[in-house]
């Protein structure tokens, strides 16, 4: 059935683990049963296609009053806001002739320049990777977009003149997915054969029948949850999903506030066969591998994945195969998100974890952004010693 996502799941056998424990700073984010997080986070989750329809529209309009495109395009983002542009990437790449190169930092490639055009993608409009790189982008003379809901770089791009298309405010990065990739698909419209317009109203409409399955305790989500349990997640897919099984693992650790892995295939047949091969069966049954399986994938990639599966089934690994039915790619990626988006949910109530704050994130940027302003301000009286001739304090010349 279009707009669902099926899964296979194999029992591995089960022995009693020891209770671990939480470091202290964890103890903000596990709260008592039914944490108001939960059921915000879910009704974002919920609201996911109708975000995706908004983002696109507005996007395609900006793009329609911002002219052509080059064919060749640069995105710039981090966390929750840049996944948004490798889920674009996806699509655009199997289906288009365009490229679409996604920078994850602040350094731009060096064939950036005055023919180039560069998206920045930054939810709150304060991510410094991304301002650094789009003051770059300017001093090379590249054309300019900037998706964001305020912030910094929103007044930069004022002040420049640079398009913005902008998004509500007030949201966890994550759960504006559907803002931020329909968004970015909507400026990049132009790569495809024909408008998608049509299409995502149609993935739209599909998903959101999903949804109700997707959230039903009970419902796949729901299992996929309780069969991860306390395990390690490993997250498969092959290459032109390997932005979905990002997401998955991104979700997992934010929402859930557990470690994950991902990898794609084929690549992943030439390393980590050797190292699953080789793991212990104790360390084994200790993991969890779910595999983003697409029906028109590779044949050779889908009998790779059989092998890998039988091998971690003879590990002891809890496999679960997650298989993407949907008419098309873009289909099958807005249903792969709704449903690893409710997973991480489920597993984050399971252990009883708020996935709505992510108070280590915001801890490291605030610690870093002091470091940075405290770096910024010593250079400046180093400089002076050096011209005066002075030695620093406790140091010889």
């Amino acid at each position: 059935m279009h707009g669902r996502v099926g899964f296979i799941y194999f029992r591995a056998r089960r022995r009693p683990g020891r209770k671990g424990y939480l470091p202290r700073r964890a103890a903000a984010s596990v709260p008592k049963r039914d944490a108001p997080g939960v059921a915000r986070m879910r009704a974002l989750a919920a609201d996911l296609p109708n975000t995706l329809r908004r983002g696109f529209e507005a996007g395609r309009e900006l793009a329609l009053r911002n002219g052509e495109v080059p064919p060749t395009v640069y995105a710039v983002g981090m966390g929750g806001s840049g996944i948004a542009a490798d889920l674009a990437r996806g699509i655009l790449e199997a289906e288009s002739g365009w490229t679409l190169t996604v920078v994850r930092g602040p350094e731009l490639p060096r064939s950036v320049d005055a023919r180039s055009r560069v998206v920045f993608v930054s939810y709150s409009g304060e991510t410094s990777e991304t301002i650094r790189a789009y003051r770059a982008a300017g001093r090379a003379g590249a054309d300019r977009t900037v998706v964001t809901s305020g912030g910094v770089l929103a007044e930069r791009a004022e002040e420049d003149g640079v398009p913005i298309l902008r998004v509500p405010p007030g949201l966890p990065p994550r759960a504006a997915v559907g803002h931020l990739f329909g968004g970015v698909l909507g400026l990049l419209d132009a790569a495809f054969p024909e408008s998608n317009d049509a299409r995502v109203a149609r993935v739209a409409d599909r998903v959101r029948e999903a949804i109700g399955d997707h959230a039903r305790p009970g419902g796949p989500a729901a299992v996929l949850a309780e069969r991860i349990g306390g395990r390690l997640p490993f997250v498969y897919a092959e290459s032109g999903f390997v932005s979905l099984a990002r997401r998955w693992k991104t979700q997992f650790e934010e929402n859930a506030k557990r470690l994950a892995a991902f990898d794609e295939a084929p690549e992943l047949f030439h390393n980590a066969v050797a190292a699953w091969d080789a793991v212990p069966r104790a360390d084994a049954e200790r993991r969890a591998a779910i595999l983003l399986e697409w029906r028109e994938s590779d044949p050779a990639i889908g009998r790779g994945i059989r092998y890998l599966e039988h091998l971690l089934r003879s590990r002891s690994v809890v496999v679960l195969r997650v298989l993407l039915e949907a008419e098309d790619r873009l289909e099958a990626t807005v249903a792969g998100i709704s449903l690893g988006d409710f997973a991480s949910l489920f597993l984050a109530e399971r252990h009883h974890v708020d996935p709505y704050p992510v108070d280590a994130i915001a801890r490291m940027k605030t610690v870093t952004a002091v470091a940075a302003a405290g770096a910024a301000g010593r250079r400046p009286r180093r400089a002076a010693r050096r011209r005066s001739g002075r030695a620093a304090p406790g140091r010889a010349r």
